[in-house]
Formats: structure tokens, C-alpha cells, sequence
């Protein structure tokens, strides 16, 4: 049966760093002509959505800012639910507009810790912006009891000269470090996906939907935990052999995204 809704990953799936995957523009715009519902849903965290919605336009993707939802974006929620107030952000600065209607402090904010107790601190990718100093700052803030959030626990990710790591090792060593649990906010977290099909007006009852990425955790086996149909693109990180070590059993393989209009 045919998915009655998709959630896209974007780099490595959509697009690398050499630009769209081939044919990937013209297969989002026949699922945009067939109306299927769909939203396109990142863990990166070193851009706000609107530049998200700017480089995809860029990349000559037809989007419009609901029709994709961020890993920051879930993090603000998980903040808000929490009842927190003032987040020291481990994020790039370009994403920090998404946390806007919280009190910045110390990390990536600019404006020193120093004096504040955060409520929380809220880890994403910053790549080789990571200094032995901001992670042991957020490793003491955590240790004077603010609340971990992670925007993502992913591994690696695809650059263009190979595999580099993503946020998934720094929030395992300020848990290890600090002896706290993270509150993971995007993939492959059930309530960043219960977050993406709210935005559809939908649930993963409603039908068949299907997660379509190059991720085998995140993407795949995250999004079959949450009810979805896990489809994995071999375009992007996509190893053969690590798919085989993971025990993770893709309810599709692709070629890439573009095969999902042929289905």
C-alpha cells in the first residue's frame, strides 16, 4: 500500500555537500503536484529554519517555511514543556533565532554564564566549533543541575571529504561526565516525529507514513519506534556494511529519494 504521507531527511538524502541529489528536486515537486502530504525534517542544528527554507530554495527546492520542521524547533518544545526559562545553547549561531523566546546564556549566545544558573543546556552540532572549554562549561552547568537537551544523538554524518561527527559523541560525554540523562528532542526521539505529523494535521495511525533517510538509527529504526515505515536511501552515509552490523531491517531500500515518486 502506498504511504498516504512521507517525512524527508534533507542532507544525504535531498542533498550533500556537491549540491541535490540527482533528480531529487523534480521527484519533491511531483509529490508536491500529487498532494501528498509530506514535511521535510532535519537534526541539523547549525541553521535556523528559515536558512534551512533559504538553501533549500537555493538548491531549487519549492518549499515554504511549514513545510519543514527542525530539530531546534523540537528542542524550543521540549524546553517549553519543561518549564524552562534561560537555556545556555550549544548550537551554531545562525540557529539561535529558534530558541529566541528563551534567556540566553553562556555557550554559543555570547553573553557569559557566569552569574546565571540556566535551567537548561541544549546540545547540538557545532563541529569544529566544539572547544575543550564550552563543553566543560556545559559539563558544569549540567553538574549544578540543569537539565540536558539534546537536539540530536546522530552518530556522523557525510561531508564532503568523508564522515565527520555529529552531536551524538558530545552528549554522550557530558551524560558520562556529569552522570545526567539527556532529553533527546530530535531523531530518532518519538516526540520529534509525533511533532513532524502534528504539523501535517496527521498521527502514525493515520495511514501508512513513511521516513525516508539516510540514516539506519535515526531515520530508520527511529522512525519505525514511533509507528512509521522506515525507508532507507543509499545516497548521503549510507554504508552497506553498517546497515548489515546493525540489525536494523529497513522496510524499504532505495536507490535514492527519487524512487519515493515511483512507489
Amino acid at each position: 500500500m502506498a504511504p498516504h504521507a512521507f517525512l524527508l531527511d534533507l542532507d544525504g538524502t535531498l542533498y550533500t555537500d556537491a549540491g541535490p541529489i540527482p533528480g531529487a528536486v523534480e521527484a519533491m515537486s511531483r509529490l508536491k503536484e500529487a498532494r501528498i502530504p509530506h514535511r521535510f525534517v532535519t537534526n541539523t542544528s547549525r541553521r535556523s529554519r528559515s536558512a534551512v527554507v533559504s538553501r533549500l530554495r537555493t538548491l531549487g527546492f519549492d518549499v515554504e517555511a511549514q513545510d519543514v520542521f527542525t530539530a531546534v524547533l523540537a528542542g524550543a518544545e521540549t524546553a517549553r514543556r519543561a518549564g524552562v526559562q534561560t537555556v545556555a545553547p550549544y548550537v551554531a549561531e545562525a540557529a539561535l533565532p529558534d530558541l529566541g523566546e528563551f534567556e540566553l546564556v553562556g555557550g554559543t549566545s555570547g553573553r557569559a554564564s557566569i552569574g546565571y544558573r540556566p535551567d537548561a543546556v541544549v546540545v547540538g552540532d557545532l563541529g569544529v566549533e566544539w572547544t575543550y572549554d564550552l563543553l566543560n562549561e556545559a559539563f558544569r552547568l549540567l553538574m549544578e543541575g540543569a537539565h540536558l537537551i539534546a537536539l540530536s544523538r546522530d552518530r556522523y554524518f557525510q561531508r564532503r571529504d568523508g564522515l565527520a561527527l555529529d552531536a551524538g559523541p558530545f552528549v554522550s560525554g557530558l551524560e558520562y561526565a556529569a552522570g545526567v540523562e539527556a532529553r533527546v528532542a530530535g531523531k530518532p526521539s518519538r516526540g520529534f516525529f509525533d511533532g513532524a505529523l502534528a504539523s501535517l494535521g496527521l498521527d502514525a495511525t493515520a495511514g501508512t507514513v513513511a521516513m525516508v533517510g539516510d540514516d539506519v538509527w535515526s531515520d530508520i529504526r527511529g522512525g519505525q519506534s514511533a509507528g512509521l515505515a522506515g525507508w532507507l536511501v543509499r545516497t548521503g552515509k549510507f554504508r552497506q556494511e553498517i546497515l548489515e552490523a546493525s540489525g536494523v531491517t529497513p522496510d524499504r531500500i532505495l536507490d535514492s529519494v527519487v524512487d519515493v515518486t515511483g512507489q
